[in-house]
């Protein structure tokens, strides 16, 4: 299963930028190399995929704690008396429903109604908010909130005056708080504050792409190293380790968490994907709201569901969905689950054959490989 499971995950972060080109590197990059990381190329970003390998970084995440280097994400910075119109024109979440100190997941939309990214929407001050994007994505959306904005307001990409570190498990709130003067209990899930990690002034959020509890911490990338130490000296004796991109998508998976490039990209509505629940017709008009409206009303051609498979093989991204012996949809992620130990995925089906328990195929090598429609997310966290 191990070999599996590396196998499916090096396949999802192949070379997206042509060889020749210079490869980005985030502050982190040496002591990644110094441990030992096995390193490929992220959207253009010389990225560690794993370090005591996926299982065992997975493994961590769920049971104890992992820290990860996610600062190759891309930070947008909308300023000025419309910053929430503008936030409000170009993603579909309704960002008038936060406080200060509040984030919520939302997406930035196209005119069809599709995604041009997922992000996290933080609400700084009243005139003030920080979106954190993708990274592959984070230029493309810049120029798309720049080529929408017409309000007064500035967008400015703000992605090189940050690094971000993730810390997400059970044990990442007491490990975290034995180097921060934030107190952090009182920031609720989808919160953050200000404050100083190990002196260090940062924005410390309690989110995450794991399905765990957890934080993300943004700082100035000149601090990188000496918080990534300073976190990993204070987890020693819980077992915190690093952890790579590749338990990071096994984590989310488990999660039933979508990524762009695979569950939403500029071809899938909201509605399509699941996220029916970020998507606020009432707030008013934005970006692809008409086409949204439309199609909410007229239904769906496709649904993204889970599946499990009834076999040993696994249906990796790209598979086909086969139903009644004839393609009918995609894999959209697929791998080994390391905690609940069975193959699993998320694809593409018609609504016809989304109900929970639906014998489905996948097609793998020329073969049907059974499979079950199941329900997401396929793990949740114990309370």
């Amino acid at each position: 299963m191990l070999g599996s499971l590396v196998r499916c995950k090096l396949e999802k972060f192949s070379v997206t930028t042509p060889a020749t080109a210079e490869l980005r590197k985030t502050a982190l990059n040496s002591i990644h190399r110094r441990l030992g990381a096995r390193m490929v190329n992220f959207g253009g970003w010389d990225m560690p995929v794993e370090y005591s390998g996926i299982m065992a970084e997975h493994m961590a995440v769920r049971t104890r704690a992992g820290l990860f280097d996610v600062s190759h994400m891309g930070e947008l910075e909308i300023r000025g008396p419309d910053a929430l119109e503008l936030v409000q024109h170009v993603t579909c979440n309704n960002a008038a429903k936060l406080v200060i100190g509040q984030a919520q997941y939302s997406g930035l939309m196209t005119s069809r109604g599709t995604f041009v990214d997922d992000l996290l929407v933080h609400k700084i001050s009243e005139t003030h908010y920080l979106l954190c994007v993708n990274a592959a994505n984070q230029e493309g959306d810049f120029e798309h909130v720049v080529a929408n904005n017409r309000f007064d307001a500035t967008v400015e990409n703000t992605g090189p005056r940050y690094s971000q570190l993730a810390i997400q498990g059970p044990r990442a709130k007491e490990i975290l708080q034995r180097v921060t003067q934030i107190t952090l209990d009182p920031i609720r899930y989808y919160h953050f504050a200000f404050g100083r990690v190990d002196g260090v002034e940062c924005l410390v959020a309690r989110t995450g792409y794991t399905g765990e509890d957890g934080f993300e911490i943004y700082f100035d990338p000149e601090f990188s190293e000496k918080l990534w130490n300073s976190i990993m000296e204070a987890g020693e004796q819980e077992g915190l380790i690093p952890c790579g991109l590749g338990a990071r998508n096994t984590l989310r998976l488990e999660a039933g968490m979508c990524l762009y490039g695979h569950e939403i990209d500029d071809t899938t509505t909201p509605w399509e994907a699941g996220l029916g629940w970020i998507c606020k017709l009432d707030k008013g008009q934005f970006l692809g709201s008409d086409v949204l409206a439309r199609q909410k009303q007229s239904g769906l051609e496709r649904k993204l569901m889970g599946f499990e498979m009834l076999d040993k093989r696994i249906g990796r991204d790209g598979y086909p969905v086969l139903i009644g012996g004839r393609e009918a949809g995609c894999v959209t992620s697929g791998c080994p689950s390391p905690y609940l130990k069975k193959n699993i995925g998320m694809a593409y089906v018609p609504p016809a054959a989304a109900a929970i328990g639906t014998e489905i195929g996948i097609g793998i090598r020329g073969q049907s490989a059974p499979a079950r429609i199941i329900a997401l997310p396929f793990y949740k966290r114990p309370q």
